[in-house]
């Protein structure tokens, strides 16, 4: 069995078993889904529809707690040790798979290992946005590739934090590029945004959920998409595929619960996490947003989890060491 295969083969042997008998008497007490980065990013703007429509499921409040730093390992690190009960969840984000290789890079203790987290369901799944400022003087992708060339390393761009989701999808253009950008990290996406709006970086990576209201504005102008094909709600934007470069990646959100809980509860949060992700709130809430819902229930969301980390993985070791 491969290595990464084999840290997702209890989970899913769990998650096989789980739907066999939900606890009915589960929950009893209110539910904490921890946002590993500051409001404002894609985690935040996910968590607080699927809270809101859990509540109303499961009877019970549903408390989003956001609890950034270290690029969403201390959050994540917080369930990931959290008790086993169903009471600690993740609103987590594909920088999750990255955390602990970067953590092996520099030879240190991982903050947490991926087996010890059980994957719920997916939420949304949105390919990342170049954005400049609306008066930025790049109209155009090929105006940042030119501006890179003529000044390699000097232009700053942001991220969600150092092996980040943001950081990992513009340095895997970067490479298909040719080129070299400086790289500025902030504690969570929301940071990043700001740092853009305010042109304390040139440039920088975000989900169309963060920089939609902006876009529509005028405050942002986003010059391509790392998706397979042009956003619908975003029809002038090319892709990265239809610019030259081999390039595609998702920022996808999902639950997931510490390893361990036991599979009544985990029956009973899927069912609930199904009824909620799949409802018309959140998805009204989230295509509002820019997001729409791209669920996936457990087993399915297991194994895109696992491919998603192991392609993630490389790439964080071919970035190397940040010193």
């Amino acid at each position: 069995m491969r290595p990464i295969a084999a840290l997702f083969a209890v989970a899913f042997a769990i998650l096989a078993a789980a739907p066999g008998r939900a606890d009915e008497t589960y929950p009893q007490r209110p539910i904490t889904m921890v946002v590993p980065f500051p409001p404002g990013g894609v985690a935040d703007v996910s968590a607080r529809p699927v809270a809101a429509a859990l509540e109303r499921i499961l009877g019970q409040p549903v408390v989003v707690l956001n609890k950034g730093g270290a690029g969403g390992a201390i959050g994540t690190a917080s369930v990931a040790t959290a008790k086993p009960d169903g009471y600690t969840l993740l609103m987590g984000l594909a920088s999750i798979s990255t955390l602990p290789e970067a953590d092996r890079l520099f030879a240190r203790p991982a903050a947490f290992e991926l087996k010890q987290l059980v994957p719920l369901a997916r939420v949304t799944a949105d390919p990342t946005l170049l954005v400049v400022a609306g008066d930025s003087p790049y109209r155009t992708l090929q105006d940042v590739v030119d501006a890179a060339r003529q000044r390699p390393g000097a232009i700053p761009y942001a991220s969600s934090g150092n092996y980040g989701t943001y950081h990992i999808a513009t340095e895997m253009f970067t490479a298909a590029a040719g080129i070299k950008m400086s790289h500025v990290p902030y504690n969570g996406g929301g940071p990043a945004l700001r740092a853009i709006l305010s042109k304390e970086v040139e440039l920088g990576l975000l989900g169309p959920s963060v920089a939609a209201g902006n876009i529509a504005a005028g405050k942002l102008r986003a010059l391509a998409a790392w998706s397979a094909a042009r956003l619908p709600q975003l029809p002038e934007v090319p892709t990265l595929k239809e610019l030259g470069y081999d390039v595609e990646y998702y920022i996808w959100s999902g639950v997931f619960a510490p390893s361990g809980t036991p599979a009544p509860v985990v029956a009973r949060l899927r069912d609930a996490l199904k009824q909620a992700i799949t409802g018309e709130a959140v998805g009204s809430a989230l295509a509002g947003a820019g997001s729409p819902v791209a669920y996936l229930d457990a087993p399915e969301f297991g194994t895109f989890f696992e491919a998603d980390a192991a392609r993630l993985g490389a790439v964080v070791r071919r970035i190397g060491r940040i010193d």
